[in-house]
């Protein structure tokens, strides 16, 4: 191995037990903050008439809350599915970006192996992974595993959990649960601040996506609202 390139050895001092355990008790304080976020969820859910084993599909096989939220929000019978994809596709197309700064890691591993760390990537995990990668000088692809397998298998028990308790629940709205992603997304922005100048996207993205919610029918807005940040920011930064 070059020694330029990231090395994908644990150090001598462990077992992969070891770094699976250690990878399980990281994720901990982790995982604990995603039971409300997946309770809610679920119990949307169940509102939008999603049996508990299809919200357990979902979630399990597409592991990004931000999506999942947006999805269900834009849920409709029918469903307009063109629309939830598209907004799928734009609410996780940061995870090409994620997936890129790992490659370095995986290149080394058979493709089936790179492709399942790559099925149980979020956000956290890979942010856990890589810190844990520079700390230790290594990448410890076991360290990784463990925190995402003890997320996704959280996530996914208790998404379903809230599926099979939402009805009981009745209209989440009364509870103010549904504002806790959007809470969650506030206090983002908020550690995101860089001042009016920087934020002027975001200016631009509400007001499209205002105006779409007023003038045309269904969950346009939510995808217009998306794009014309994402145009306006590559306008803005050009010089």
């Amino acid at each position: 191995m070059n020694a330029i390139e990231p090395a994908l050895s644990d150090p001598p001092a462990t077992t992969p037990n070891d770094d699976l355990r250690r990878g399980a008790i990281a994720a901990v304080p982790v995982l604990l903050g995603f039971i409300p976020f997946a309770l809610v969820l679920g119990a949307q859910a169940s509102q939008r008439s999603l049996a508990a084993g299809e919200v357990a599909l979902m979630t399990g096989l597409n592991f990004g809350g931000g999506s999942e939220f947006a999805a269900i929000e834009l849920w409709t019978s029918p469903p307009a599915i063109l629309v939830i994809v598209a907004m799928t596709l734009l609410v996780n197309s940061r995870h090409l970006l994620m997936g890129a700064t790992l490659a370095p890691y995986l290149r080394y591993l058979p493709l089936r192996q790179a492709l399942g760390a790559l099925f149980f990537m979020c956000d956290e995990s890979w942010a856990m992974g890589l810190a844990d990668a520079r700390r230790r000088g290594g990448f410890s692809l076991r360290y990784y595993m463990g925190v995402s397998l003890c997320l996704w298998g959280t996530w996914v028990c208790f998404t379903t959990l809230g599926a099979l308790v939402g009805p009981l629940l009745g209209d989440l709205h009364s509870y103010g649960f549904d504002m806790a992603f959007a809470a969650v997304f506030l206090v983002l922005l908020k550690g995101m601040w860089k001042g009016v100048q920087a934020a002027l996207p975001w200016l631009f993205s509400l007001i499209t996506a205002a105006l779409f919610y007023l003038l045309i029918p269904g969950g346009w807005y939510v995808l217009a609202g998306t794009v014309a940040g994402l145009v306006s920011a590559y306008l803005w930064a050009k010089p």
